[in-house]
């Protein structure tokens, strides 16, 4: 659930579709939209649906906007010795500075492990965060999201989408994935074909 959180919040950046960037959290409404396409995984990390009611203002889409330089940030690192994202060329931060900003924000809530263990069930261990404002929640639970994923081993299938214009990070999911989406792979060899005939 991390690397899907994760990756979501890196790819509120995209091509735009007329050759340029789009910032999907440009506004309060574009975070808000995105915060209920995200419901699901951000349940896991931020503790409920409730969170979600009143965590879009303006300096919570700052604070996450905080947290998505860094894991862009954090991704390029991680896409090493390949190329970043196009994207992300002029806004890096340094990787100590990236570091920083995550822990410091996955620290802003103090959690705890919770054990359940029904009975004729399974235990299962949940993480409670102290009583605290949806904004830092939220901010909180995201950072979280991108430190548990830029720690796990599929840190190591992340890439860089290729494709003309695609500024998106992926997880590769099999050894064949050069690109992240169809459409993606479509452009590519559309873009070279062009090239090929245009060459001649």
């Amino acid at each position: 659930m991390s690397a899907q959180l994760a990756l979501a919040l890196a790819s509120t950046i995209r091509h735009d579709g007329n050759g340029g960037v789009a910032d999907d959290l440009d506004d309060i409404a574009g975070l808000t939209r995105w915060l209920h396409e995200q419901t699901e995984p951000l349940r896991e990390y931020v503790g409920g649906r409730d969170v979600l009611v009143g965590a879009a203002d303006e300096q919570t889409r700052l604070d996450v906007l905080a947290v998505r330089r860094a894991t862009r940030t954090l991704f390029a690192v991680a896409v090493r010795p390949g190329p970043p994202s196009r994207a992300d060329s002029s806004s890096l931060l340094t990787p100590p500075e990236a570091v920083g900003r995550l822990n410091q924000a996955a620290g802003l809530i103090p959690v705890r492990p919770v054990l359940s263990w029904p009975e004729q069930g399974v235990p299962t261990v949940s993480w409670q965060g102290e009583a605290a404002e949806a904004g830092r929640r939220l901010t909180a639970g995201l950072a979280r999201a991108a430190v548990e994923f830029l720690a796990s081993p599929a840190r190591g299938l992340l890439r860089a989408c290729p494709a003309p214009r695609c500024v998106r990070y992926f997880v590769k999911d099999h050894a064949r994935q050069e690109w992240c989406k169809p459409s993606c792979g479509n452009r590519a060899r559309v873009a070279r074909h062009y090239q090929r005939h245009t060459a001649r």
